[in-house]
């Protein structure tokens, strides 16, 4: 394959609510060092990536709210790999903007597509499973998202069902997808062996991905496409700012998933944990011997199970008898949660606190 022709895109818009307390819509978690590392979630993707698509071929989609973030932790990056939403909306209209940046430059690249908010264990058999990807979906100009084997029934997250072998490495084709089932419907999917997390993760060349999104985003690309004359960055931001927010709020998985015919899966095992649920950062944290998680926080534990706990600095919790909760404090917010479908409830619990108290809370 030509390494020339492989693109990066790093998803990095969100508000990360999910970490909520110690992610703040102000000060969100890609652009933390959560666990106390001296690294971002952002500056990690980034680093990972670039062990395998070259830095300069890598772009950030993010929000102009944060932008001057993106900046200030990746220095390194020209302009143009920097794209800011001027409103927040999910990542279809965003990966459709990107998409046109980069054939710009390349008309026929491979672009790999991946959140900035997980962690990856094995990064060998990751570099190994992405190139792979990217000469499939050179190959057969189509689109490829990876999946992992589910470790237990997780209702917050999506689940791909295995298809028709590709006869390549280990890629099928896609024969459904469900998006955050509730726990039976999820217990049945793991307990099956047919059904794979969604990771979030999507390759595909140039053209695949124009004409999946052209099915739910045709007027995306039509207004693009009648603006091709946009031949600076400049130019190209002016006219993304005025049309952004006529662009339907709509995920990539959606698109792919849901709704397109000819996607493919890949099953992977490199290791992989998302980090931007509580559960996920207690799945890919080490325990200790009362299966406790302590995440850059000074705790003593007595007869305390199954616990995630996170602290600002100078704080000691000493805890006595508890089971399976999430403890979490940042500014002011103390958030005390069973850790057991925690997604869904931390969902809940910003929506009403943001309604009864303010956004000063969230």
């Amino acid at each position: 394959m030509n390494n020339t022709k492989n693109f990066c895109v790093i998803l990095a818009g969100g508000k990360g609510r999910r970490l909520w307390p110690c992610s703040r819509s102000e000060y969100p978690k890609q652009f933390i060092d959560f666990f106390g590392t001296g690294k971002t979630q952002l500056q990690q993707t980034f680093e990972r990536m670039s062990k395998i698509i070259a830095q300069d071929h890598i772009y950030i989609i993010t929000n102009e709210v944060y932008a001057s973030f993106v900046r200030e932790q990746l220095p390194c990056l020209a302009s143009k790999q920097i794209l800011a939403e001027p409103i927040q909306r999910n990542s279809a209209p965003s990966i459709a903007w990107a998409t046109h940046r980069i054939e710009f430059d390349c008309p026929d690249a491979n672009i790999v597509i991946v959140p900035s908010d997980q962690m990856i264990f094995d990064e060998e058999t990751f570099k190994k499973d992405i190139c792979e990807g990217l000469d499939f979906v050179q190959q057969r100009e189509t689109i490829l998202t990876m999946g992992v084997k589910p470790t237990r029934p997780e209702p917050g997250y999506g689940y791909i069902q295995i298809g028709e072998y590709s006869n390549i490495d280990a890629i099928y084709g896609v024969k459904s997808f469900t998006e955050k089932p509730d726990r039976d419907f999820a217990q049945m999917f793991v307990d099956s062996g047919e059904w794979y997390w969604n990771t979030g993760m999507f390759l595909g060349t140039v053209n695949a991905i124009k004409k999946c999104l052209f099915q739910e985003l045709p007027m995306v690309f039509r207004v693009f496409d009648k603006n091709s004359d946009l031949h600076t960055i400049e130019a190209e931001e002016v006219f993304v700012k005025e049309k952004f927010s006529s662009f339907p709020n709509i995920s990539m998985d959606y698109v792919v998933l849901e709704k397109s015919d000819d996607v493919y899966v890949k099953k992977c095992s490199f290791g992989w944990g998302d980090l931007g649920t509580w559960h996920g950062v207690y799945e890919a944290e080490k325990q200790d011997e009362g299966d406790n998680v302590i995440i850059d926080s000074d705790v003593i534990f007595e007869k305390s199970h199954n616990n995630i706990i996170k602290l600002p600095k100078g704080r000691l919790a000493v805890i006595n008898g508890l089971d399976g909760y999430i403890v979490a404090e940042h500014d002011n917010v103390l958030f005390i949660c069973k850790k057991e479908d925690s997604s869904a409830l931390v969902r809940k619990y910003v929506n009403e606190v943001q309604l009864k108290k303010g956004d000063a809370f969230v």
